[in-house]
């Protein structure tokens, strides 16, 4: 018998996860796990599933009868890797779950920077246009896409599908490459070279040493003055006071972020309390369609299966 526990099991909304348990495994769910509570929560579970909770080598040192560490994410940042294997823990993740469902919200998120849908729909909630003079109201100005340039930062999967439905509105696509390149591949601008012809920029790249705060000052300077910047990737790869700069000076356009370096924020967050029209910020949901969460359900019974017959999908 395998004891499984999901400590984070509420940031999964209502997906069904019944299919986890069987006759040779009990599940236990936890809406949410403080850190204090980690180790009580986990002494019996020879498996853990994590979304977000943060297993530090001080808290697996505890956790002797732990075996395999399922991340409900793709993002494995939350886990300390080299502690793990030093305790012999497997670890593995869940992939490509959200392949549709983070491209649908960047283009979502496109469109209302260059639509302005929540714009008309509170002027028409507030009657202005049943006070206009004219059939119609153009209050708020609206682009078009078709031909603008949309600069991918970050071209694995997700970035892959996010430029095919940027290029079904007829925009141009431009792959930047990584910053730190000493060549360009083919195919590839160099990343400043691809900042400065972009009108959007779309990060999908990972977060770690090299990426944290790529988007500083220095870096925004160098962008295409009145570009967009969409971020479903991980609020750590902007600097938020850069940002908020480049957002209130006119460097920017527009920004609709998904994410923020701190998650959930503070209600004091510099980017939550700017009010400002030109952005965007939703609660790191990209991910989260019922589809996709239903099919990281069923990667994540796959990883526990295999790893009861003694193999080991995706392991990190």
């Amino acid at each position: 018998m395998h004891n499984i526990v999901f400590l984070d099991a509420g940031s999964m909304g209502d997906a069904d996860l019944s299919v986890l348990a069987d006759g040779e495994i009990a599940l236990q769910c936890f809406e949410y796990t403080p850190t204090e509570d980690i180790v009580s929560r986990l002494a019996q579970a020879s498996i853990a599933i994590v979304n977000k909770v943060q297993l530090s080598a001080a808290i697996l040192q505890q956790l002797p009868n732990l075996k395999l560490i399922c991340i409900a994410a793709t993002g494995v940042n939350n886990v300390d890797l080299d502690a793990a294997a030093r305790l012999g823990i497997n670890v593995c993740n869940v992939r490509g779950y959200a392949n549709t469902a983070v491209p649908q919200h960047v283009i979502a998120l496109l469109l209302q920077l260059t639509n302005k849908i929540s714009q008309y729909h509170r002027a028409v909630a507030n009657g202005l246009w049943s006070q206009s003079r004219h059939f119609c109201l153009l209050d708020y100005p609206v682009t078009e896409l078709a031909g603008k340039n949309f600069v991918v930062v970050g071209y694995g999967a997700l970035g892959q599908a996010s430029a095919q439905l940027a290029q079904a509105f007829g925009m141009q696509i431009i792959i930047a490459e990584q910053p730190d390149a000493t060549s360009c591949r083919s195919g590839r601008v160099p990343f400043l070279s691809a900042l400065a012809q972009a009108d959007v920029i779309s990060l999908h790249c990972p977060l770690n040493a090299q990426t944290e705060k790529l988007f500083n000052q220095q870096v925004l300077a160098a962008v295409k003055p009145g570009a967009l910047l969409i971020n479903t990737a991980r609020g750590g790869l902007i600097d938020e006071a850069a940002l908020l700069r480049a957002l209130q000076n006119g460097q920017l356009g527009g920004a609709a972020l998904d994410v923020l370096s701190q998650e959930p924020p503070p209600a004091d967050h510099i980017l939550l309390s700017a009010a400002l029209p030109n952005l965007i910020i939703t609660p790191h949901m990209a991910w989260a369609s019922a589809e996709a969460r239903q099919r990281m359900v069923v990667q994540l019974k796959q990883n526990i299966e295999a790893f009861i017959s003694g193999k080991v999908l995706n392991r990190v």
